[in-house]
């Protein structure tokens, strides 16, 4: 794996230099965009909006627009913004994952101890394993400051970024039901529905099946063979009746438990 970032984790008076890597890597299939009438390869280019002429990556520069003229920026405002969090995973605090939200986290990272790192990686990780607890931090990663939570995972660090509480959408503008209105009885079956399809989650049992069919298809295709049609099954037709239908996904459930 290579690296995308340099630095160290800050804790109390310790330093510890790391390197940060990514912790995912794209299920789906790579796909070239192509021209219908000759199978081409489209290409993208920078251009010059009053030229049309393409420019060069070297000659592109970032702006900010301030009325109707910009301001360009170079690197060194970037750091001079704050420095430190360029360079530093600060540790604010520590706290239990379950009081932060799912709906906050965001893509996860490898941190790697760089020399000399060893025992103080070590300290820290085996630490946030004994407490329970994770590391609540911030940094600057691609000139966006972010925040992000430090947990161990097997015997690596794991940077999660999570967002910030200003980057989640206010739901108040979406057409939902009340709370609590759902009557006793429809509740009560739908809780045995979720109880009975309740078992220990196991990641393993998951897998991508989508791009694997898809990859099937594309190598029968290069092989001339057309792909049948499918049609969507409709198990059951949806009507206003949750009891019959609570009832029905109960029953349906049971038949499957016992074929």
């Amino acid at each position: 794996m290579r690296s995308i970032w340099t630095g160290s984790i800050s804790f109390g008076l310790i330093n510890i230099p790391i390197k940060l890597f990514s912790a995912v890597e794209e299920s789906s299939l790579d796909m070239d965009m192509l021209d219908k009438t000759d199978h081409a390869n489209i290409k993208f280019k920078r251009v010059n909006e009053n030229t049309g002429k393409e420019v060069s990556y070297e000659n592109i520069v970032k702006g900010y627009k301030i009325e109707d003229d910009y301001v360009i920026l170079e690197d060194e405002d970037f750091a001079a913004a704050d420095a430190e969090k360029t360079k530093t995973i600060d540790i604010l605090s520590f706290a239990l994952e379950s009081e932060i939200d799912s709906i906050y986290f965001e893509q996860p990272y490898y941190l790697e101890p760089d020399k000399g790192a060893m025992k103080a990686y070590a300290l820290l990780r085996d630490a946030l394993e004994m407490s329970g607890k994770v590391g609540v931090t911030s940094f600057v990663l691609r000139n966006k400051e972010g925040l992000a939570i430090l947990k161990p995972y097997k015997n690596v660090i794991v940077l999660n970024r999570i967002r910030f509480q200003q980057e989640i959408r206010d739901p108040s503008e979406l057409n939902l039901p009340p709370v609590s209105k759902t009557k006793a009885k429809e509740m009560d079956m739908a809780n045995k529905l979720v109880e009975q399809l309740t078992e220990k989650f196991d990641i393993s049992n998951y897998k991508d099946e989508y791009t694997g069919k898809l990859l099937q298809i594309i190598k029968d295709k290069a092989k001339g063979k057309k792909p049948a049609p499918t049609k969507m099954k409709v198990v059951h037709k949806q009507n206003d009746d949750l009891m019959e239908m609570l009832k029905a996904s109960l029953e349906n459930k049971k038949k499957k438990k016992s074929s």
